[in-house]
């Protein structure tokens, strides 16, 4: 029996990019040792550096949008079978075949109201035709153009669209969009047992495919408000009226279709579960999991005495962090505490931005007092160099640094937004966004204040280790695995009464036995846990779940110092070909 295997996919985050995100893939990928994962990378660049190692048993695929003149070049397919491909792909089947599913495909992606049902077949049927028929030659075909562009001229017509008259380039560039993005459907989909979008975007693609091919279940972790996110950038961009609402309707529809199929939604905090159910999500298949971090690696440090009152800031440099804001409180703040330093460790997300707040420094005189301390790869020495840490940001989800910061023992100061007041709780200071004045006056508060910021950095690390501890994240995603794997979320008393099926009552029986197990280990009923795991293994024997089960047993073994039981049950796991998951346990 192999482990269990979770097809993760992310999108211009984990493995090339540092931040928040990246952090929690590498967190599960690493430490959830009973579990084999397929990463599955959708980014814009090919040539982009690789930030972080994975396991070798840990599978790769890297999905491209742009910098590719052949929308093949990352997949495995040897250049004789693209040929055939191509051959195949004449103007019969691009007309017979693809104009039919491209021009329900464009209409829902640009009609305001969403059937996201509909949206998923029609991704899925025309992942079965690029499975046959070669991408390029059939995007780049004249017919598709020809076609395309009397779709769009036939839709202006309809008052229901609210569509405005495109020019030829609103034309040119928003096929070019669905081309780039619609790569993800060229590729092959591996199988799992399952699926795991790290956004309610367009990496949340191959989960819906998975889900209609192979009835893989599929989990949606919502880190922040990715609709928002979307339309706070685009407000920024200044498109042309067609291109903008083109845009920002396909994100709508892939949204929507994230939310339709997944079965289990969960956002890092309750703060963002309004989004959700506005979308229709179903308030049981909304389960909020909190982000967390290793007590063992952010420990409070010693009190040191400082020259300088020092103000510490985890962010990259990006609009969303609202540096600017930060930056005019520092000017207010050193009008009172003439020695202030403010240190911004993170990476430069948008080279413009950092301009802009570079100027900022410069024209208000804080060269000496802001300083740009770029990305940090000792983040627990960073938290450490401050007095109190500030985030100033216009929207988040649950952030890291909070986190992080709350564990170190540090006071935070913080804008009221997303999940930020689920994790300070009454911990630190919030504050409006955009109001540089009220954030000024809390970090003033804090640097006169000794006794203050030592007692609130306490209370941080004490709600920190209550409720945002890595082995929670770790404990809450691998339950979560195992109860889509053995389908167990599908189960009610309802579908009981109605003659369950033989094999679904077993995973029913497995379920509540496990769960019983998990419950009395949590509070050291090690000899009744090991009982009600055996049971629960009985009753479905070739469950995907089993190998985890046994490995439960094995670590409550070793918890009641049975040493030869629990070195006989690990012989046992090395047959099914694990390779030594209790180390950590020993």
């Amino acid at each position: 029996m192999k482990k269990l295997t979770v097809l993760l996919t992310t999108e211009g985050t984990y493995p090339y990019h540092q931040g928040g995100v990246s952090t929690w893939c590498d967190t599960l990928v690493k430490e959830l040792d009973m579990v084999d994962y397929i990463l599955y990378s959708v980014i814009t660049d090919p040539f982009i550096t690789q930030k972080f190692q994975m396991p070798k048993a840990t599978q790769l695929f890297k999905v491209p949008l742009w910098g590719t003149e052949e929308p093949c070049e990352h997949l495995p397919t040897p250049f004789s079978l693209v040929y055939l491909q191509k051959k195949r792909t004449t103007d019969k089947v691009i007309k017979n075949l693809f104009l039919p599913l491209f021009k329900e495909l464009i209409l829902e992606m640009i009609s305001p109201e969403k059937n996201p049902e509909h949206f998923g077949v029609i991704l899925h049927q025309l992942y079965k035709y690029f499975q046959e028929y070669e991408y390029k030659e059939t995007f780049k075909s004249e017919l598709v153009w020809n076609h395309y562009k009397s779709f769009i001229l036939e839709w202006m017509d309809d008052p229901a669209l609210k569509l405005t008259q495109p020019d030829i380039y609103g034309l040119i560039q928003s096929l070019g969009w669905v081309y780039r993005f619609l790569n993800i459907i060229n590729t092959s989909v591996p199988k799992a047992h399952v699926s795991h979008s790290s956004a309610s975007a367009f990496c949340g693609i191959p989960c819906v495919i998975a889900k209609i091919e192979h009835k893989t279940p599929f989990l949606l972790t919502e880190h922040g408000v990715y609709l928002r996110e979307q339309y706070l950038s685009l407000s920024k961009r200044n498109l042309p009226i067609f291109l903008n609402t083109f845009l920002i309707r396909f994100i709508h529809s892939i949204n929507s279709l994230n939310f339709h199929y997944a079965d289990q939604v969960s956002p890092v905090c309750h703060y963002n579960t309004r989004w959700e159910t506005k979308f229709g999500v179903p308030q049981e298949n909304i389960e909020v999991i909190y982000n967390g971090v290793d007590t063992n690696v952010f420990m409070e440090g010693k009190k040191a005495e400082r020259l300088h009152p020092t103000v510490v800031t985890v962010a990259r440099i990006d609009p969303i962090k609202d540096i600017i804001s930060l930056i005019h409180t520092a000017a207010i703040v050193k009008k009172q505490i003439k020695n202030v330093k403010f240190i911004v460790y993170g990476s430069v997300s948008v080279q413009g931005y950092y301009e802009e707040c570079k100027a900022l420094v410069k024209k208000l005189q804080l060269e000496e007092t802001v300083i740009f301390a770029g990305h940090s790869n000792n983040m627990v020495a960073a938290y450490h160099s401050g007095d109190v840490i500030a985030l100033s940001s216009i929207s988040e989800a649950f952030p890291y640094s909070v986190v992080e910061a709350m564990m170190t023992g540090k006071p935070v100061v913080a804008t009221d937004v997303g999940g930020i007041r689920e994790a300070l709780g009454n911990t630190g200071f919030l504050v409006t966004p955009r109001k540089p004045e009220e954030f000024a006056q809390s970090i003033i508060l804090l640097l006169n204040n000794a006794n203050l910021r030592d007692s609130l950095g306490r209370d941080a690390r004490e709600r920190a280790l209550n409720y945002f501890t890595l082995d929670k994240v770790k404990d809450h995603h691998l339950k979560t695995y195992i109860k889509l794997a053995t389908h167990s979320f599908k189960q009610s008393p309802i579908m009981k009464e109605q003659k369950q099926t033989d094999s679904n009552q077993r995973l029913e029986w497995q379920k509540l036995h496990s769960e019983r197990a998990y419950a009395l280990m949590s509070n050291g009923f090690y000899k009744e846990a090991i009982e009600q795991f055996r049971l629960a293994i009985n009753k479905e024997p070739e469950s995907p779940a089993v190998f985890i089960y046994k490995t439960e047993i094995a670590k409550a073994y070793y918890q009641l110092g049975e040493t030869e039981k629990a070195t006989w049950q690990f012989e046992k796991l090395k047959e099914w070909g694990l390779n030594e998951p209790l180390r950590k346990a020993k």
